[in-house]
C-alpha cells in the first residue's frame, strides 16, 4: 500500500498559518513605548507619584515604582516600565 499523496499533505500551511496567528497575537499584545518623550514621561511620572504608584527618593536619585518595587533612575524608563508593567498586568487579566 502506498504512502498518503504528499500533495494531500496540508501540515507545512497549518505550520506557517500557526506561526502567522501568533505572530499578531504577539504584535497585538504588544505596548508602544515609541511615544514616550520627556514631557509625556513627566506628565506620567508626576500622575504616578500623587496616585503613590511611584516614590522619588531623592538621596539616591531614583524613583521606585511601588507596585512592583522597581527602582529607575530616568523618567522616561520608568513611563516605559510602568506602562509594560500595566501591560503585562492587564494581558494577565489582572488588571491594575
Amino acid at each position: 500500500m502506498p504512502g498518503p499523496d504528499p500533495h494531500d499533505d496540508t501540515s507545512a500551511n497549518y505550520e506557517q498559518f500557526e506561526r502567522a496567528q501568533l505572530a499578531q497575537d504577539r504584535d497585538a499584545a504588544g505596548v508602544d513605548t515609541a511615544d514616550v518623550d520627556d514631557e509625556t514621561a513627566q506628565r506620567l511620572v508626576s500622575d504616578l507619584v500623587d496616585a503613590d504608584v511611584v516614590t522619588p527618593v531623592p538621596e539616591d536619585q531614583v524613583l521606585v515604582h511601588e507596585p512592583s518595587g522597581t527602582a529607575l533612575d530616568s523618567t522616561i524608563q520608568l513611563a516605559v516600565f510602568h506602562r509594560g508593567w500595566t501591560a503585562g498586568r492587564d494581558a494577565d487579566g489582572e488588571g491594575e
